[in-house]
């Protein structure tokens, strides 16, 4: 009941904020408040509930595939992928770091407070961000499986903690500058000229 309490006006004091931000025209600090606050607000009540769907859903996605190939298989209910390696199982168990709710959380943060979105972009692209994390996080655990299933378990290290990471956030890097970066470079104006399809 207190640690209701603590969040509840947790949340209330954030939202003051923002509208003193606001009301002052500070626009950085007011972004940088609100993706900040939205994040360690959503993560703090999300965390308990999500994390298990979306560990099932990457499993099964994953699964789909291991089972085309035959080299492992998806027990999805438990976020638990077996690997077949060498004649031998290797047991991956998708956890809150494998689920892909914190690049989420962080992305649709971005998108709520990005001013050059409007309000039905902002929905738009959360929900396309968040099918696009969830289908590279997928392929990043396929990567992870059909690398230890060649090389067994002495290749975990590599595959979880390098490979695995290198591929899933050079594309969310690149993902980040195509939604983010490219859009503001395309709502730019600078005097006679457009970045636009159209010159003004």
């Amino acid at each position: 009941m207190f640690l209701t309490f603590i969040k509840i006006a947790a949340i209330l004091l954030w939202i003051g904020l923002l509208g003193i931000l606001k009301r002052a025209k500070l626009k950085g600090w007011y972004m940088l408040s609100g993706v900040l606050g939205f994040f360690i607000i959503s993560f703090l009540i999300l965390i308990p509930i999500a994390v298990g769907p979306l560990s099932s859903f990457v499993a099964a996605a994953a699964g789909l595939f291991g089972r085309v190939t035959n080299t492992f298989e998806s027990y999805f209910k438990y976020g638990i992928i077996f690997i077949k390696s060498k004649g031998d199982y290797i047991t991956l168990k998708i956890d809150f770091e494998c689920s892909g709710i914190i690049e989420i959380l962080l992305y649709i943060s971005w998108v709520l407070f990005f001013s050059v979105f409007n309000g039905y972009q902002k929905i738009i692209m959360s929900l396309c961000g968040m099918v696009y994390i969830l289908f590279v996080n997928s392929v990043r655990i396929i990567i992870i499986c059909e690398l230890i299933h060649v090389g067994g378990n002495s290749w975990y290290n590599f595959a979880h903690n390098i490979a695995g990471k290198l591929f899933f956030y050079v594309f969310i890097v690149l993902f980040y500058f195509y939604v983010f970066t490219k859009q503001q470079i395309i709502s730019m104006r600078l005097g006679g000229f457009s970045y636009d399809v159209k010159n003004t």
